[in-house]
């Protein structure tokens, strides 16, 4: 599936125009529901400790999401468009700073 378009890349200009973390909390607080801003959090918290070697057992008992979505994160982190592994690449090097 293709969701490249003209209202996608307007969202992402959006999301880039964003100065810290206090305006994204404005942002995606007006943006997405609580539940949706959770899902995305747990999944990033996820793909992280998948790229750190964590198993899924532990994954799911600890940010308490499911194996299928832990299995579906660790098929975008390895196979998919490279955003996880870039996204936790960088943060990591920002933190070893």
């Amino acid at each position: 599936m293709n969701f490249r378009n003209e209202q996608t890349d307007r969202l992402f200009e959006a999301i880039l125009s964003l100065n810290d973390v206090d305006e994204c909390y404005s942002f995606f607080e007006d943006l997405c529901t609580i539940k949706e801003l959770q899902d995305m959090s747990q999944r990033l918290e996820a793909a992280k400790r998948l790229y750190e070697g964590e198993n899924y057992l532990a994954i799911s008992k600890e940010i308490g999401i499911s194996t299928a979505t832990i299995s579906r994160v660790s098929r975008c982190l390895n196979y998919g468009g490279g955003g996880y592994r870039s996204a936790i690449e960088r943060m990591k090097a920002k933190d070893d700073k």
